[in-house]
């Protein structure tokens, strides 16, 4: 395990962890540990508060991200160190992105937010595209975009996978129109300043 204060990484993915971590600076004072698991229920990756965390003020808060050992994406097995780097860098991004959405909750907001995501689909989706927001306006759009294209043009996928990922979160096509409106936004500043 690679450790700093804050952050306890497993070294076969402490360059990805390290690099996704550096386009959140406002985490490096906040305890996360990455762990690997065996089997993750429908999901690759998981951020979760520890539940010692709701008992803690927002600042003083820890979180887990569990990361499969194997990622099983429908019928289709890869070794997490067989995933891109690139890709791997754009998943803990995104769920380094659901870390940022909690810590902007209160207590009761994150216990309400548990409850929806286990029944609501619509908050599924409103979640999931606020993770990806999340990381792409930390700068992570070409890993995020990374990450989607891996599985929606990989031939081994299942297409109910596929559908899944269309469904409830942001497409690559979504991503690099929120760029271009950011880069718009920066040209039009620069201009008015």
């Amino acid at each position: 395990m690679s450790q700093n204060t804050n952050h306890i990484i497993p070294h076969s993915i402490a360059k990805e962890v390290s690099k996704a971590l550096s386009f959140y600076p406002e985490l490096s004072d906040v305890s996360i540990v990455f762990k690997f698991k065996r089997h993750i229920k429908k999901s690759t990756m998981q951020a979760q508060p520890l539940f010692g965390s709701f008992f803690k003020s927002r600042k003083n808060r820890s979180y887990v991200i569990r990361i499969s050992e194997r990622i099983k994406i429908a019928d289709t097995v890869f070794k997490t160190e067989d995933i891109p780097s690139d890709v791997m860098i754009g998943w803990i991004g995104h769920e380094l992105g659901h870390v940022m959405d909690y810590q902007n909750m209160r207590n009761s907001e994150l216990l309400r937010f548990g409850v929806n995501y286990i029944f609501s689909d619509k908050h599924i989706v409103e979640a999931e595209r606020a993770a990806d927001t999340f990381a792409v306006t930390h700068g992570m759009a070409e890993y995020i975009v990374a990450t989607k294209n891996f599985i929606l043009n990989n031939a081994d996928i299942e297409n109910d996978y596929k559908l899944r990922i269309k469904k409830y979160y942001l497409s690559p096509e979504e991503i690099m129109e929120m760029v271009e409106e950011a880069k718009e936004e920066e040209t039009d500043d620069h201009q008015a300043g």
